[in-house]
């Protein structure tokens, strides 16, 4: 387990990817990333960021979205030369850097309900393309770990983040079809359980209701990263399992989009109750509890997104400084 205090989601604002870096490393220092800068356009964008890391699985863009074609072209190159600048710009802010790093990519059950096959259908209409998917994306994660370890030397350890807001979608059978007029069917529980063994011991981050946390447990995954807000009283149960197993959690405290932000310690608050209400040791919150901003930051204005994860930083130090002793009211 790791006192990480904050970190961030992965969506930063703006297309200065070394003034994100900054922001980055000097606000979050416990747990900085690689944040992703959406609003620079195709290629940016977190499916055809993550589609760029497929081996053997070039990417095109289509009136309809992504779509998996049988060569590498401008929009495949567009989305490489993105990421290939971001690491450029990381090696150079993060050079003297020691600790771990977190990178974010989406992950296979998310990409396989957006990504389109040659024929026109999503790749997760059928389980030859996922499996398919699931073993590029693996083996392109893999290498995109080897380059980042070195080029920051000093990292101790890479966090993998796999962001997942269509996975209970794909769960509950409620994905369109490519067409719009249908609906996919549902996916059986033990293939999700099976991809995640793919990867090693990952972060799951999804914004979306419904969250599995049970299925996740039992897929033996590092962690989960969720909005606070959205976390249900029937979901205590499963965490509190998952606490229990060793997993750690990463809750959504900070809104990601600009309003005005609270004292840190109602930042705290929604830690700080579940773990009271959940009944562990307080020593033990900091060690499986980091808090991030509730979603990516990319809707947010530079400012704000710096602000907030300033404050994500600030309320993290409560948790681990004297959880016990942080207000309740």
């Amino acid at each position: 387990m790791s006192a990480w205090g904050a970190t961030g989601v992965g969506s930063h604002p703006g297309e200065d990817h070394f003034e994100a870096l900054r922001v980055v490393f000097g606000e979050v220092p416990g747990l900085p990333y690689l944040p992703e800068l959406p609003s620079r356009g195709v290629g940016a964008d977190m499916i055809g960021r993550t589609a760029a890391l497929l081996v053997e699985l070039p990417v095109e863009v289509q009136p309809s979205g992504w779509r998996l074609t049988e060569r590498p072209g401008r929009d495949h190159r567009r989305a490489a030369d993105h990421l290939r600048r971001d690491l450029d710009g990381l090696e150079e802010i993060g050079h003297d850097y020691t600790g771990p790093f977190k990178l974010q990519v989406c992950g296979p059950w998310t990409l396989a309900a957006t990504l389109e096959l040659r024929h026109g259908d999503k790749a997760l209409s059928d389980q030859g393309a996922v499996r398919d998917l699931t073993a590029s994306l693996a083996q392109g994660v893999a290498d995109h770990v080897r380059e980042v370890r070195r080029r920051l030397p000093g990292v101790t350890e890479i966090v993998l983040q796999l962001d997942e807001p269509g996975l209970p979608g794909a769960l509950t059978g409620t994905v369109p079809t490519a067409s719009g007029f249908g609906r996919l069917a549902a996916v059986e529980p033990w293939r999700v359980e099976e991809s995640m063994k793919h990867f090693d011991r990952p972060i799951v981050h999804c914004c979306a209701p419904g969250v599995p946390i049970n299925l996740l447990r039992r897929a033996e995954v590092r962690g989960i990263s969720v909005d606070a807000a959205m976390l249900r009283q029937r979901d205590e149960e499963a965490i509190g399992e998952a606490v229990e197993a060793g997993m750690s959690f990463l809750l959504g405290v900070v809104p990601s989009t600009d309003r005005p932000l609270p004292d840190i310690g109602v930042i705290a608050k929604p830690a700080l109750d579940l773990w009271r209400r959940l009944g562990f040791p307080p020593d033990r919150l900091a060690g499986q509890v980091t808090l991030t901003p509730a979603c990516g930051l990319a809707g947010a204005s530079p400012a704000y997104a710096r602000a907030a994860l300033r404050a994500t930083r600030r309320a993290g130090d409560i948790l681990r400084d004297d959880p016990a002793s942080a207000p309740q009211g």
